[in-house]
């Protein structure tokens, strides 16, 4: 094995990359920095909450770059037909799906597990909240 294989050890690994702000996107760049290509999906028009996030360093946000390097960025609407039919084409081929939705709005947006693993039944699918899918607290939003 070459040292570059040795270490990169997730390369040819596929992420997609729902997620935003701090927990989902810091896990994707470690796999991203493990040599997974990671393709970051973001939301028409506003992008990640991070990109707003100071301190801005020729016009970037370094908080935004420091957990998105690397990373290839696509914007999808996700509540459109086209935006789905193209997330699920990407989930085809997609090796890892990372998300931090609150719960219940994967489900409402019809890329929930059970749905996505008719897809692709060999996605391992990352689900981050901050208070756990089930409970009282779940419904609350977090990013950490």
């Amino acid at each position: 094995m070459s040292a570059s294989a040795a270490s990169r050890p997730l390369e040819g690994i596929k992420v997609l990359d729902l997620s935003r702000v701090l927990a989902g996107p810091y896990c994707a760049s470690l796999l991203n920095d493990l040599g997974a290509e990671v393709i970051k999906i973001e939301m028409p028009g506003k992008g990640d909450d991070s990109r707003d996030f100071t301190p801005h360093l020729n016009g970037e946000s370094t908080y935004f770059m420091l957990l998105n390097h690397g990373k290839k960025s696509l914007t999808l609407n996700l509540k459109s037909p086209q935006g789905r039919a193209m997330l699920e084409q990407l989930i085809e081929g997609a090796d890892v799906l990372v998300e931090n939705f609150r719960p219940g709005v994967t489900a409402r947006l019809g890329i929930d597990y059970e749905a996505v693993k008719k897809i692709n039944p060999k996605l391992i699918y990352a689900s981050i909240s901050g208070f756990g899918q089930q409970g009282p607290l779940a419904h609350k939003a977090a990013y950490d």
